[in-house]
């Protein structure tokens, strides 16, 4: 990194990264993490983010690309758009509130069930 505020930005981010699956319902696999990726991009316009969701996608099957692009990607851009600014979140001060309590509070849109399960 080329200062130290960019290391520690860049380090932040990926502590958080963990947090922000938790927040958002995102389970893991590849298309958790792409939709990670898109909110992640809303937050920070990282480019590394969008170059992330398009190598990803590319690794979906034909199934799991129309579920990624009709359910999870349009979610996503409302959900970063929709929450607070969350690198300047202390999550560490916040880890004994109720989950659902924190989510309102930041204004995160946690992921609907695709099935349209609740």
């Amino acid at each position: 990194m080329d200062t130290d505020e960019l290391a520690y930005v860049a380090t932040r981010a990926r502590e958080v990264h963990d947090f922000w699956h938790v927040l958002f319902g995102l389970p893991t696999n590849l298309i958790g993490e792409s939709a990670l990726k898109v909110i992640e991009f809303e937050q920070m316009f990282l480019p590394m983010c969008a170059l992330s969701v398009v190598g990803g996608s590319t690794r979906f099957s034909e199934k799991q690309r129309a579920l990624f692009f009709r359910h999870y990607f349009p979610w996503a851009i409302r959900a970063g758009m929709a929450s607070t600014d969350l690198m300047c979140v202390y999550y560490e001060k916040h880890f004994h509130e109720d989950l659902e309590d924190v989510r309102k509070k930041w204004g995160i849109i946690p992921c609907p069930d695709p099935k349209g399960k609740s």
